[in-house]
C-alpha cells in the first residue's frame, strides 16, 4: 500500500490520524458500518478488499477507529467503493478528510478520474462530494436494498489533475 502523507490534525473532538486498514481493524469497522448503514457491508467483503489489496484507510482519535475509506484503482481510474464516519463522530469534518486523504491516495497512483456511487437519499454526503468537485454523471437504478426495495444510486466522478 502506497504511503499518504498525512499529518495528526487537531479538531472540535481532538487528534485523528490516517493509516492504513489492518485485518486485526475489522471488528471495529464492521461495528461502526452496522452502525452507520441499513444494510452494512459484511466482514467477507472488507476481510476481501484488505486481502486483494485495495487501498484501505482508518481514522483514528484516541486510538479509536471513528471512519474509513475503500477505494479500488485499475490503471488511470479509482473507485471509492466505501466512505465511512461513525455516526457518532459525523457533522465533524472526519468524512471530508476521509475523502481528501482517498483522492490524495489516488492521484498518488496516477489516477485521473474518480467515481463514486451515493443514495439519493443521501444529501449530506451529495453535498460533501458536490464541494469537493464531484459532478452527478449517471443513475443505476435500483443498485442499492433499501426498507421497501431497491434505491437508485446517483453516480459521481471527478477528474483528477497531479498536484503540483
Amino acid at each position: 500500500m502506497s504511503a499518504v502523507a498525512v499529518d495528526a490534525e487537531r479538531d472540535a473532538g481532538g487528534a485523528t490520524a490516517l493509516r492504513p486498514m489492518r485485518e486485526d481493524d475489522l471488528d471495529e469497522v464492521i461495528a461502526i458500518e452496522q452502525r452507520a448503514y441499513p444494510f452494512p457491508w459484511t466482514r467477507g467483503i472488507l476481510r476481501d478488499c484488505l486481502r486483494a489489496d485495495y487501498p484501505a484507510w482508518v481514522l483514528i482519535q484516541r486510538d479509536r477507529i471513528i471512519g474509513y475509506g475503500v477505494l479500488s484503482i485499475a490503471a488511470d481510474e479509482a473507485h471509492i467503493l466505501n466512505i465511512c464516519t461513525a455516526p457518532e463522530a459525523q457533522g465533524r469534518g472526519h468524512g471530508r478528510r476521509l475523502l481528501r486523504a482517498l483522492l490524495q491516495i489516488a492521484r498518488g497512483r496516477g489516477v485521473r478520474r474518480m467515481f463514486l456511487e451515493v443514495r439519493p437519499s443521501n444529501p449530506y454526503a451529495i453535498a460533501l462530494y458536490h464541494d469537493e468537485g464531484f459532478n452527478e454523471i449517471g443513475r443505476r437504478p435500483r443498485y442499492y436494498p433499501a426498507k421497501d426495495g431497491r434505491e437508485d444510486a446517483l453516480v459521481m466522478a471527478i477528474e483528477l489533475f497531479p498536484e503540483e
